[in-house]
């Protein structure tokens, strides 16, 4: 197994305008405030004023990524999962049935650092996919604030990358560049979903072009515009959302973790 480049970005800055817009555009469900006081980083930011600053980025010890298994087409799977990618090229989230499927061993990680979030960098780099797996998370505080499990793509050399998280509440959908990190553009859908502490559920994530589109249980939880001025191709990966620093913070396990690359 090769070593594993991990990442926490602290975005704090936008974490209160995250909550305010929740509150305010959404309606989000279980997503009570919390009282802790998030762990000193080292470098605090500045207050938020409503602009987004740059992040800061944590540099922890490498530990071990998930892994592939043998090839897709050596599987019982490949059927199974041949008939996901048709079911969603007749819905219209990939342009094409025909392409590579890659699975991976299952993943399991915790992270308690209340408004940072963690990558795990796959080996697999795209521009047009589809990522699947069923997500289990809970956080060590019941109250905790938006936490949970979800995927990352187009990152890039410099760090900039998209993020997203399947909360108890709703789907938070991010973009972090030179710029700072926010909210991606809701171009249709509800994204708010009600779970409890702790939670589960089939998540799909699918970029196509310029938009994404989120599946939750199956059913589509919104769809998205990526920026045109950012870079869409670029390294998978998955993420870890801490809504907590008590004990654990947040765990996140993944099963049934596989991808799909349409043929370009």
């Amino acid at each position: 197994m090769r070593s594993l480049k991990r990442h926490a970005l602290l975005w704090f800055s936008v974490f209160l305008w995250i909550i305010s817009f929740s509150c305010k555009a959404l309606a989000p469900v279980s997503a009570p405030m919390s009282t802790e006081t998030p762990r000193s980083t080292g470098t605090p930011l500045p207050i938020a004023t409503g602009t987004p600053v740059p992040t800061n980025t944590l540099r922890p010890s490498p530990t071990l990524r998930p892994t592939r298994t043998p090839n897709m087409t050596a599987t019982q799977r490949f059927e199974t999962y041949a008939a996901e990618a048709q079911k969603y090229y007749d819905l219209g989230y990939i342009s094409t049935a025909d392409g590579k499927f890659v699975e991976y061993d299952d993943f399991s990680e915790e992270w308690a650092q209340m408004g940072w979030y963690n990558w795990w960098i796959l080996g697999e780099e795209a521009e047009n996919f589809y990522l699947s797996a069923h997500v289990k998370w809970s956080s060590a505080y019941q109250n905790a604030v938006n936490s949970g499990c979800g995927f990352a793509f187009a990152i890039q050399r410099n760090t900039d990358h998209y993020a997203v998280f399947l909360d108890r509440s709703r789907v938070i959908f991010l973009v972090s560049n030179s710029k700072g990190t926010r909210e991606v553009e809701l171009t249709r859908g509800n994204p708010n979903v009600r779970f409890g502490n702790p939670a589960e559920a089939d998540f799909v994530l699918f970029v196509k072009g310029r938009y994404a589109f989120v599946l939750v249980d199956g059913l589509p939880k919104g769809e998205y515009l990526l920026l045109p001025s950012q870079q869409v191709r670029g390294k998978l990966g998955l993420t870890l959302l801490s809504g907590t620093n008590r004990d654990y913070g947040t765990r996140c396990e993944m099963t049934n973790l596989h991808a799909f690359f349409p043929s370009e």
